[in-house]
């Protein structure tokens, strides 16, 4: 049987899925002026490890870009704060950032504004202004 688009085949992962991933991701780290040295090499380290763990679970490949985009959102944390900011809120408290739903990232990840309870756009479509979507949280 022949292997099926987007999965592994001859023991290696499909790389499509983390191609996708990183663009989607540098796309968004672009959009909001965060595509420096340390952010990409953080997108770098995400796919790396993301990279072992759908060589172990292949079926989970769907999942990659947006456990990607929150392993990068947890490394820049650690030295950059919140990323991506919440610009929707700016007139409602302290800044926040969005979140990845669902969860687990996928297999559609959207960015969402968990304050307010709602979607903003999916991974890749952050733009440096407003929301995008008015998408109920749901």
């Amino acid at each position: 049987m022949p292997p099926q688009p987007g999965h592994a085949h001859n023991g290696r992962v499909d790389e499509l899925p983390l191609l996708s991933a990183r663009a989607r991701v540098l796309a968004d780290l672009r959009a909001r002026a965060m595509d420096n040295a340390i952010a990409v090499s953080a997108l770098e380290d995400a796919l790396a490890q993301r990279r072992w763990w759908a060589e172990q679970w292949p079926e989970g490949e769907v999942y990659v870009a947006g456990l990607v985009a929150q392993d990068v959102q947890d490394a820049l944390f650690e030295t950059s704060g919140h990323w991506p900011e919440c610009l929707g809120c700016t007139d409602e408290g302290p800044g926040h950032p969005l979140y990845i739903h669902p969860d687990l990232g996928g297999p559609d990840p959207i960015w969402v504004c968990e304050e307010a309870g709602a979607a903003v756009c999916e991974l890749g479509a952050l733009s440096d202004g407003m929301w995008q979507s008015d998408w109920p949280l749901g």
